[in-house]
């Protein structure tokens, strides 16, 4: 009898995604405060940097915050999201690459 191997899924389940409408434009970024939110995921930190200082070189008066959500990427993170909505203009999440 030959011998039985399992093999499972590697796609896995992705979470149920809720759509929501885009946040609208900005008219400008000048004087304006834009958080760089880092997901925790592949080296978004790093492409979130990199805009920070492309921001800080070619548009002076953008304000940037760079943060972390407070958990890895497959996990909400309402504290980080009410801070942007108190105390930024825009938000950038980078997810890396």
């Amino acid at each position: 009898m030959p011998e039985r191997i399992t093999a499972l899924n590697p796609m896995g389940y992705p979470p149920k995604v809720e759509r929501r409408a885009l946040a609208p434009r900005l008219d400008t970024l000048d004087g304006k405060t834009v958080y760089l939110v880092d997901c925790r995921f592949d080296d978004s930190e790093l492409l979130l940097k990199e805009i920070q200082n492309w921001l800080r070189d070619r548009m002076p008066s953008v304000k940037t915050i760079l943060t972390r959500i407070s958990s890895v990427y497959t996990k909400d993170s309402p504290e980080t999201w009410e801070e942007i909505k108190a105390n930024g203009d825009a938000a950038i999440i980078g997810v890396g690459h």
